[in-house]
């Protein structure tokens, strides 16, 4: 007996080819069976009629590894279809911490989480951490090893340093990380030459493991870093993904065909490149990083001192008129920048800096400096910096992989007090219901095959990302017609519209729009034969 049927559904199954009807079975942790007018019988039966049956979401681009210990119901991903992460993006993750560095990476992590960190080796992270309702995938982060290994110093490593990163970056893979990410848009991954990170995407490359990357600069200099990550792909082989693909600040917008451009001539020429990115203007990041890059220069305790120093808070000033938020480039207005974290002023939480500013009666870049210095470095926003035609081209483009760069959630708990971005509740149904279906930019068998088979492929996910006998049993099913986002900035933490089941490794942790409270998700290693 099959353990759960899907019946009279649409099935479209994540390879790019056209919906077909079927019912599918369920056996185990696997897909038994899809074909029309199976007769198998079932201990559960979901009549589908009118939905869409696919695979679950792989979000190829995410930070919920920094709060699945929190959350590991994982609410705020299962609701939209979300079935597998890739966490330990962008260069930061919350291992390796090798003896005697706790501190120090602490100190850089503050910003980003609240977990209380450990010195651990990468294997034991794998191996402790929590059951939750969705597939983990984890890479391994240059930042935080580069922390590790030489602190907050803005220098070149010694052949002893690159030679432990390098080693770190073994052991992780060798563990089953699926791949090294790296951060050079921010310090202390922006203190590292193109060789550097070089050198770890060849350890990668030798494992077969991937290799992706915040890219350098988004703004202003975004070409000059697209083509930095090519030549990554073209000297090392690595399968290297630049991340949330985006051109930031007003002096950069309409600059996303170019940008596409030159990523499919390099795709022509036979490079393992491509690149992923979220459908919003808006991002989110640590306050700290729309300075400038030496002020974070030697540590927290250093960045403190120089944001209370009047000196260096005119510098600041100068630098930010002169060329913009450093990451992301010149922005209309304060009103662009928004509080969504803030340890010590939670009021100001959902304020923009321009609000703030005008409530203190002082300069903007001051009202930030003293939130930042109040917060211990920890304040984040959400900084509105793109243009809606840019994410347009890049959703538009059938080859752009979808992540989310969101984190896992729920509607109360640790993180309650914080207003997060609310592409961490809606981006998949976002991408389904508004770009494709309201706005006509792709078909929907292109979408899912954008967030689920290419993903896959991607990530080098074995059995997971389309639907076929035999294959890991994650499903998502939805109502085509209303499926939707239904956050917003103001009220990010609403669950979309139009998803009625989810199912992890055979398990339902969506049943009929409510979460069972199941954990069936498992953390996927990397392998020879793929991952798992």
């Amino acid at each position: 007996m099959d353990d759960l049927l899907i019946r009279n559904g649409k099935v479209i199954d994540g390879t790019g080819a056209p919906e077909r009807s079927a019912d599918v079975a369920v056996r185990g942790d696997r897909i038994a069976a899809i074909e029309l007018g199976y007769l198998g019988p079932a201990r559960r039966v979901i009549d589908a009629s009118g939905h869409v049956v696919a695979p679950g979401f792989v979000d190829v681009k995410t930070h919920s590894d920094l709060t699945l210990p929190f959350y590991p119901r994982a609410e705020s991903r299962v609701h939209q279809g979300i079935t597998t992460e890739l966490v330990g993006s962008c260069g930061f993750t919350a291992a390796p911490v090798p003896p005697g560095r706790l501190a120090a990476v602490a100190d850089y992590l503050r910003a980003l989480t609240t977990l209380t960190l450990r010195e651990t080796s990468f294997a034991a992270y794998l191996e402790s951490f929590p059951a939750t309702s969705v597939n983990v995938a984890m890479q391994v982060g240059h930042n935080t090893i580069r922390v590790a290994v030489m602190g907050l110093e803005d220098r070149s490593p010694t052949t002893q340093e690159q030679a432990m990163m390098e080693r770190l970056v073994e052991e992780a893979l060798d563990a089953g990380a699926v791949g090294v990410s790296t951060g050079p848009f921010t310090p202390p991954g922006s203190f590292a030459a193109p060789e550097e990170l070089e050198a770890l995407a060849r350890v990668a490359a030798r494992r077969g493991a991937g290799y992706t990357t915040h890219l350098r600069d988004e703004s202003g200099n975004v070409f000059d870093a697209v083509r930095e990550a090519i030549t990554v792909a073209e000297r090392t082989d690595a399968r290297t993904r630049i991340v949330h693909a985006k051109v930031s600040g007003m002096d950069s917008w309409g600059g996303a065909p170019r940008f596409l451009s030159e990523l499919a001539a390099a795709r022509d020429r036979g490079l393992p490149v491509e690149c992923d990115s979220y459908p919003y203007t808006t991002a989110s990041n640590p306050m700290r990083n729309l300075l400038p890059a030496w002020v974070q220069e030697g540590g927290l305790t250093h960045m403190l001192q120089r944001l209370a120093d009047t000196t260096a808070r005119n510098d600041i000033r100068q630098e930010i008129a002169a060329r913009g938020l450093t990451a992301f480039g010149r922005v209309p207005s304060w009103d662009a920048v928004r509080v969504s974290v803030s340890p010590a002023a939670p009021d100001e939480v959902g304020n923009t800096i321009a609000d703030v500013a005008a409530r203190r009666r002082c300069d903007p870049v001051d009202a930030l400096c003293a939130i930042i210095l109040a917060d211990g470095g920890a304040t984040r926003g959400l900084i509105t910096a793109m243009h809606e035609d840019d994410v347009r081209a890049f959703v538009a483009c059938p080859w752009v992989l979808v992540g989310s760069d969101g984190r896992a959630f729920g509607p109360d708990g640790a993180l309650a007090r914080e207003l997060p971005h609310p592409r961490f509740y809606g981006t998949f149904p976002r991408i389904v219901g508004h770009y494709a279906r309201d706005l006509g930019l792709l078909t929907l068998p292109q979408a899912i095959h954008k967030m689920t088979g290419a993903s896959a492929t991607a990530l080098g996910l074995k059995d997971r990302g389309v639907l076929r006998p035999g294959a890991a049993a994650d499903i998502v099913v939805f109502d085509p017609a209303s499926i939707a986002e239904r956050g917003s900035y103001e009220e990010p933490r609403r669950y979309p519209a139009g998803v009625g089941y989810v199912i992890v490794n055979g398990a339902l942790v969506i049943d009929n729009g409510a979460h069972t409270g199941a954990l069936p998700g498992r953390v996927l290693r990397r392998t020879a034969a793929g991952v798992a």
